[in-house]
């Protein structure tokens, strides 16, 4: 299994731990890494900054019904081929929690649902993120990293008419 460094967000310790390991207990929380083409959505949220759409599971819901509402309340975006990619261990002292990780294409935009919580969206490069992402650690730049080569290998692929071999959409 591929190993991700440690981070630290606040008081809290991260690790990140790719799929296919699952969590032992339900997370709490979920998050995603919303790609476009070689672009990722992050929007601006309030007390926080420029993240990935996330937020805690509700009771009776998945992670992944979550982050596909997390996603259209935070960004404005409708999601496709949504992915899971990974877990994050959250220990702060003694508590333990846990965060899926999805990546998904981004098939729209509407409004954001959530104008109290999100103050606007926009796409970024992978190499722009250092600059505006609120938290930019080693462990995010990997993990962003990550989430890219899993989006590029979920692409479609196309039969060419010509040679009649598979290849990637432009």
């Amino acid at each position: 299994m591929r190993k991700f460094p440690a981070g630290k967000y606040g008081r809290q310790t991260l690790q990140f731990f790719p799929a296919p390991f699952r969590a032992p207990i339900r997370a709490f929380a979920t998050m995603v890494f919303p790609w476009r083409s070689d672009e990722v959505l992050i929007c601006d949220i309030i007390g926080r900054g420029w993240c990935i759409p996330s937020g805690r599971v509700e009771p009776n819901e998945d992670s992944a019904v979550a982050v596909t509402r997390e996603a259209v309340e935070e960004a404005g975006a409708l999601l496709e081929s949504v992915q899971y990619i990974g877990a994050y261990h959250i220990q702060e002292r003694q508590e333990i929690r846990w965060a899926d990780v999805y990546v998904a294409h981004v098939h729209d935009l509407v409004d954001i649902q959530i104008i109290e919580e999100s103050q606007g969206r926009r796409f970024f490069r992978l190499e722009e993120l250092p600059e505006f992402y609120h938290q930019w650690s080693d462990l995010t730049e990997q993990v962003f990293a990550f989430s890219r080569e899993v989006y590029e290998r979920m692409k479609p692929r196309e039969t060419s008419p010509l040679l009649g071999t598979s290849e990637k959409k432009p």
